[in-house]
């Protein structure tokens, strides 16, 4: 089924998927994660570092300018290019049905989500809001939109190895069944 709203296909709808549960879960993502990051600027960002479980876990403002783990300092450009890159890979393996079972759609709704809540973050502030730093183990600091990227990413990993099946592979278990 092909369903376009205001003259745009979303990738969502097709092969029997629910389209408005994905439409409201990532638009639903995208807004928890900018609502505490706005929190973050507004409140956390003076104050600096509230620890929740002294020692172990702080909320810490961070103004993050790279990637994950610190990595690609100061490459925003690089990020501005891929991002869309990205969410347009999701939705073409989305409305392509290349994405099989729940699990795939999750992981990519995940990604989806996340991706879109931190490239905000670099439209808007030019560097990404991170709050979440588990002390104990220095773990670097992180935000909600992270979470879903790397829980989508964790999906994906299953997805691939325990479900996906080649396209051919695919067709032939169709015809003969």
């Amino acid at each position: 089924m092909r369903i376009t709203g205001a003259g745009v296909c979303l990738p969502f709808f097709r092969n029997g998927g629910k389209p408005m549960l994905a439409v409201l879960s990532i638009l639903g993502m995208i807004v928890l994660d900018q609502a505490v990051k706005l929190w973050a600027v507004r409140v956390l960002a003076s104050i600096g570092d509230i620890p929740l479980i002294n020692g172990i876990f702080h909320l810490t403002y961070v103004e993050n300018r790279g990637s994950a783990f610190g990595l690609f300092l100061n490459q925003r450009v690089l990020f501005m290019v891929l991002t869309p890159i990205v969410l347009a890979a999701v939705s073409i393996a989305l409305w392509r049905g290349i994405i099989q079972t729940k699990t795939g759609k999750w992981s990519m709704y995940l990604l989806f989500g996340g991706a879109v809540g931190n490239f905000i973050d670099r439209i808007i502030r030019g560097y990404v809001v991170d709050l979440f730093y588990f002390k104990l183990i220095n773990f670097p600091v992180f935000n909600i939109a992270d979470i879903f990227i790397c829980t989508g990413a964790a999906l994906f990993f299953i997805y691939f190895q325990f479900q996906h099946k080649p396209v051919e592979q695919k067709k032939e278990v169709e015809t003969d069944g």
